[in-house]
């Protein structure tokens, strides 16, 4: 029963993994047609109908009020945090070329949310997830690193939201990861979309920017947000029901490699060389971040720390 359950995480977290590849490509190819206004407008719009699409035949909306105030409450938290990460993740998107390098520097946030564990939890971690946590930082660096003359600004345009990012989305995941038993994962994600959309609809409102918009940009968009906003969300809070965040976060660490390749094949890009090094250096920080404790727990060679 026990490696059923597992098995049905892993393969949730898998789905999200590769959902959520497919949203660096889609995305990224409808900001090349659209303003970044339009396309949260539009993005989130079809995100909350693939929600409703799901949720109406399957009845999940009888599950909102049957909430406690408290999951309100969390949900709220939820919604604001991920509103300011996810505005901040499509900024790096609309600015930085390969969407490759921003879904490596994304592995940033396995660090922030073991970090904030460690705090806020007295969680422990080992000596090989300390290790971890140097090789994802160091892998990080390299990443948004550019050959450039000017040692005035020496990293790429658009890293620093994508880090922000990590920092704050890690704050939603902990909490949602907290209330996942109390809230359906399909709230949690119509939630998240609710919050976007009325967002991305205000301040297109706001600067009076049109909703004309290309075919190919709406063809990107109506793909991208049913992969995204919908099936990545759903399968991912999905599978914290049934499998640790660590594990999971194993999984979604590999989605740099997918992001890599699509980019290759839909854009005709390939990061440089040290780029693709700073990549897998991130990967591996985060599978012995997230994996590393099991195999020194054994041995007790964990590390405490105390407030």
């Amino acid at each position: 029963m026990l490696e059923n359950t597992r098995l049905r995480g892993y393969t949730l977290a898998f789905i999200s993994t590769i959902a959520m590849s497919n949203v660096y490509i889609f995305s990224k190819a409808a900001l090349k047609e659209v303003e970044l206004i339009q396309f949260g407008f539009y993005w989130y719009g079809f995100a909350i109908l693939w929600n409703i699409l799901y949720a109406v035949p399957t009845k999940r909306y009888k599950f909102i009020w049957q909430l406690k105030p408290s999951s309100y409450r969390a949900l709220l938290i939820i919604g604001i945090f991920e509103l300011i990460a996810t505005t901040l993740f499509f900024l790096a998107i609309n600015i930085v070329d390969n969407p490759a390098i921003v879904s490596f520097l994304a592995n940033m946030t396995p660090i922030f949310v073991t970090a904030f564990g460690v705090m806020f939890l007295k969680e422990r971690f080992s000596l090989l997830e300390a290790i971890g946590f140097i090789l994802t930082i160091s892998g990080a660096f390299i990443l948004s690193y550019k050959k450039s003359d000017a040692f005035s600004n020496p990293f790429l345009n658009g890293t620093g939201y994508i880090i922000l990012s990590s920092l704050i989305g890690s704050v939603a995941y902990i909490v949602a990861k907290k209330y996942i038993r109390n809230i359906d994962p399909g709230i949690m994600a119509i939630n998240r979309v609710v919050f976007l959309f009325i967002f991305s609809a205000i301040f297109l409102t706001v600067n009076g920017v049109s909703l004309s918009i290309s075919w190919k940009g709406l063809y990107n968009i109506m793909l991208g947000s049913l992969l995204g906003p919908f099936l990545t969300a759903f399968t991912q809070y999905s599978a914290l029901q049934y499998i640790e965040a660590s594990r999971a976060s194993i999984i979604q660490s590999s989605k740099g490699i997918l992001v890599l390749l699509g980019a290759l094949i839909y854009f005709g890009i390939f990061p440089l060389s040290y780029q693709v090094i700073g990549g897998a250096i991130t990967i591996l920080g985060v599978i012995m971040i997230t994996g590393g404790g099991k195999i020194f727990r054994k041995h007790r060679f964990e590390i405490r720390f105390k407030r």
